[in-house]
């Protein structure tokens, strides 16, 4: 802990409660707090007490399904934009870098990156861009840490097994244009996308993806916070990140 994440805690607890950040404190311990599931051991931090589930109900959160009711109403006009973005303006994918991997067949275009919105992206994807904001974004559903893009996989590109750094964020998935032969696997069960609806993972497990068609997949990727993680949770775990971060960069 740095004297600035000393402050930034002490202030979010007077706020909310001497044991509002409990479990982040629980987090940082060496261990990490509790036992892991054997297909999170890849991941970088467990807060524990949140619903160790793989998949879920894209509609079974409150907080979440305004924002699944959404895209999935104005996934028509998602779908003809993409298109005529891929038609029209193909060099708005670039090659995906995860954080793990960068790769060729895996394009992507961003909605939401470094903790704003893309406005150049507003051009291109006008409706997916709106949907983001009005829904996830001033409603402070999305998480700031991460990102929102489409992402599209060429035919045969394969996404290898991998863990995301954390549980406290959960993944949306839109499937926007859904070819024969796709597939994801999150902790052993292996689903398909259905086109125009969405699919909700905790991406801490184990999970893979695959494109064994002869088009384009995409999915419109969205990261949420946890349901289950609080208010001052969330204040802290956004200070720490961007704090480690920070200190990665400069350092």
């Amino acid at each position: 802990m740095t004297p600035e994440l000393d402050d930034a805690f002490a202030a979010i607890r007077e706020e909310y409660g001497r044991e509002s950040l409990r479990r982040v404190e629980s987090m940082l311990e060496p261990g990490g707090g509790s036992p892991r599931h054997p297909l999170r051991r890849g991941a970088k931090w467990i807060l524990p007490g949140l619903a160790e589930t793989p998949w879920h109900d894209p509609r079974g959160h409150p907080e979440i399904a305004p924002v699944v009711a959404a895209f999935e109403e104005a996934h028509p006009a998602i779908k003809e934009e993409l298109n005529g973005a891929w038609a029209d303006r193909p060099e708005v994918f670039a090659e995906y870098e995860h954080y793990l991997t960068r790769q060729a067949d895996w394009r992507a275009l961003y909605l939401h990156r470094n903790g704003r919105l893309v406005e150049e992206a507003a051009e291109v994807a006008p409706t997916a861009y709106r949907v983001l904001e009005e829904y996830a974004v001033r409603t402070g559903t999305l998480c700031p840490l991460l990102e929102c893009h489409f992402s599209t996989l060429l035919p045969g590109a394969t996404i290898a097994p991998h863990c995301d750094l954390w549980n406290f964020s959960i993944n949306l998935h839109l499937a926007v244009d859904i070819p024969d032969g796709c597939s994801i696997t999150v902790a052993g069960e292996t689903r398909s996308w259905v086109e125009g609806k969405c699919l909700l993972f905790d991406y801490s497990f184990e999970h893979e993806a695959r494109n064994e068609g002869i088009r384009p997949r995409t999915c419109l990727l969205v990261d949420l916070w946890h349901p289950g993680a609080t208010v001052p949770e969330r204040a802290a775990l956004t200070v720490l990140v961007t704090e480690i971060r920070r200190l990665m960069r400069d350092g």
